[in-house]
């Protein structure tokens, strides 16, 4: 699969901060790439070397498989900050405004207007607009000229659950057209639904990489109980294909399997089998908050 972007052992100091500390990053063409860290990971840095707003202290970038130049970075749509709209002038007038700056001499208003979903309200002054229709409004600038890949930081940062649902079926749309997305958040949920990979960053540092669903797995995790824990905890552990137990509060403990492998019946008659009456049995799921909190401890 081609590459759109590599970060080769990137580094960038402010002062005595280190912003990153030598990250190595591959990201291919056709993917939802999320950005995932906790405030203060490094993220939007990140995304300021990559368009070169920021210069690293140390180590390279490379798009398209070539070294970055104005040409290339004219490929990337990028949505970095609130971006400065007229209140009082029309989406479109706005959008022509946008263009010019840009240097795109006929550009798809419509058209671009029509991908977000903002086709019928084109005419409104921006003022008139809900905070989702504004970020909409912001993604269709991004739009213009047709790049190949968008660079988005935190873009359902301050939206309700209707403006973040609305950003949210847009970047999958724009993911069915072939963009390559790249996405700064701090929003678990958000990057699980939205998200084909990630890369978690802990205090400038890549601690993991790669396709969500290996990242962000879900433990299989069932709470048990039984009069003796201490004997409990020892039969759990001889269980077979368990990934990790731990001692709970009063007589009860966990016991962890592989996502989709856990098997209640067999773990009861197993732990039947060795001793144990099991008085409490019930199957819980690992949260994203609590996998997010053990990748980045």
């Amino acid at each position: 699969m081609a590459l759109v972007l590599e970060l080769e052992h990137l580094v960038k100091h402010y002062g005595n901060i280190h912003a990153l500390k030598g990250v190595t990053l591959q990201i291919p063409a056709g993917t939802v790439y999320g950005i995932l860290g906790p405030n203060g990971s490094g993220k939007t840095t990140m995304l300021g070397l990559i368009m070169n707003i920021l210069q690293p202290t140390s180590g390279s970038i490379r798009l398209f498989g070539e070294t970055p130049s104005a040409s290339h970075r004219r490929k990337i749509g990028t949505l970095l900050e609130t971006p400065n709209f007229y209140h009082y002038l029309s989406a479109v007038q706005n959008l022509r405004i946008a263009a010019a700056i840009k240097g795109i001499h006929q550009p798809d208003i419509d058209g671009v207007l029509q991908r977000v979903n903002l086709l019928a309200r084109k005419d409104s002054p921006f003022s008139t607009y809900s905070l989702g229709m504004k970020q909409r409004l912001a993604i269709a600038s991004c739009l213009l000229g047709d790049p190949q890949v968008m660079v988005f930081d935190e873009p359902t940062n301050g939206l309700d659950p209707v403006g973040i649902a609305e950003i949210r079926d847009l970047i999958k749309k724009l993911a069915t057209e072939g963009k390559t997305i790249i996405m700064a958040s701090h929003l678990l949920d958000e990057v699980e639904k939205v998200c084909t990979h990630v890369a978690i960053l802990k205090k400038g540092e890549l601690i993991a990489s790669g396709h969500v669903d290996e990242i962000l797995a879900h433990d299989d995790i069932v709470e048990v109980g039984a009069a003796d824990p201490g004997r409990l905890l020892e039969v759990l552990r001889t269980m077979p294909g368990q990934t990790g137990v731990h001692a709970g509060e009063g007589d009860k403990a966990t016991i962890h399997f592989a996502p989709g492998t856990a098997d209640l019946a067999t773990l009861n008659h197993h732990c039947f089998v060795h001793g144990v009456l099991l008085n409490h049995l019930q199957q819980k799921k690992k949260s994203l908050e609590s996998k997010f909190i053990e990748l980045t401890n």
